[in-house]
């Protein structure tokens, strides 16, 4: 089983299902079925959860994509990332 390291304070929203999707950067792909949530500081904390589905995309598009792009702005989804990534680039595309 497919299995992802997740920050304890998000325990809460993925055991509550407000927590449906997760934004990975040069990680291992994640596939459609089971994955097995860690708690990164406390790794008894585990959680089942079932991929239904998969994208890949900019950082740029992701939040528009989740429906969240009021809450996600560019720079606060940039500086989010950053926690996790502190080397990801927000390229923003240019469409004409």
């Amino acid at each position: 089983m497919q299995t992802l390291l997740v920050v304890k304070r998000l325990i809460p929203d993925i055991l509550s299902g407000n927590k449906m999707s997760t934004i990975r950067w040069h990680e291992t792909p994640i596939s459609l079925g089971p994955m097995l949530y860690v708690c990164d500081e406390a790794p008894d904390q585990k959680i089942i959860v079932n991929v239904t589905r998969c994208a890949e995309m900019p950082l740029s598009e992701a939040a528009t994509y989740l429906g969240r792009s009021d809450e996600w702005p560019d720079q606060v989804m940039l500086t989010g990332m950053r926690e996790h990534y502190p080397d990801i680039k927000f390229r923003i595309l240019c469409r004409s």
